[in-house]
């Protein structure tokens, strides 16, 4: 599917590091293909990490089918050398990790709409990357593990429970059961950015870029699989995450009404 974009500054090209990157001289060069987690059933995908590179695809425009991957399939991801998604495709060459791929796209496709805005921004926005990854996605994980859980495919249900029962050190079950403490945390967590939503459009700035990538995909994922609504009437924050939702062809959005939260 081809999806549209804004239109930004493009940065100059940077260096990706070689072990993200792999060549496949046998792939089709005419083929770009996104490795995407699927659940329960396979249209269902909620993997935070998977939306950053939907989003970073779509804000290029650039053509792209996705393929379901599921925790027990190791051996469908061998060309990357590595075992987890997203797993980007393109032609001969295959690149893991949300952040390797949009820096990838960024080097690749100079002549498409910058997912940065300026070389100067790149750092800043890794570090909201991190903060992403090791607090908003940390705390959101707290309160959706569960959920997550009855929504993979039963034959991922079991290596899932056992990895984060150790990571957490309790049931799944006592994870759900603490659901309040949870929810109260991941409000915690969406403080700076509603803070920052008070005065701007955009978390990137004057339009969106894959700094609001990062931050809505951790919002769709916790989205489909929380009920309860992370927003408080349309306070700057939803009004943002509704205009996220909506970008790009609407692809998020299009997403929760095929799977409605909860």
């Amino acid at each position: 599917m081809s999806h549209h974009s804004r239109v930004g500054a493009t940065p100059p090209r940077r260096s990706l590091p070689a072990r993200a990157v792999r060549c496949d001289a046998a792939a089709m060069a005419t083929t770009r293909l996104l490795y995407d987690l699927a659940g329960h059933p396979s249209s269902f995908r909620f993997s935070p990490y998977c939306w950053r590179s939907r989003f970073a695809l779509a804000h290029k425009g650039l053509a792209h089918d996705t393929v379901p991957w599921r925790l027990h399939d190791k051996a469908a991801l061998e060309f990357s050398g590595q075992g987890r998604v997203p797993v980007l495709r393109d032609g001969a060459r295959s690149v893991h990790d949300s952040w390797a791929v949009a820096v990838y796209l960024e080097e690749a496709y100079p002549e498409a709409p910058s997912l940065f805005g300026a070389a100067a921004a790149i750092p800043v926005v890794r570090a909201l990357n991190s903060w992403a990854d090791f607090g908003l996605n940390a705390a959101i994980s707290r309160l959706v593990v569960k959920r997550v859980h009855d929504r993979l495919d039963p034959l991922d249900q079991p290596y899932f429970r056992r990895t984060r029962e150790e990571r957490f050190g309790v049931s799944l079950e006592a994870m759900a059961a603490l659901s309040e403490e949870s929810f109260a945390g991941v409000q915690q967590a969406l403080q700076p950015l509603r803070r920052l939503l008070d005065v701007q459009t955009w978390i990137a700035g004057h339009a969106p870029a894959y700094a609001d990538h990062i931050v809505a995909g951790s919002l769709l994922w916790a989205t489909l699989l929380e009920p309860r609504s992370l927003f408080t009437g349309d306070e700057p924050l939803k009004v943002w995450f509704d205009a996220m939702l909506d970008a790009y062809d609407g692809i998020g959005r299009a997403a929760i009404r095929a799977h409605p939260p909860g």
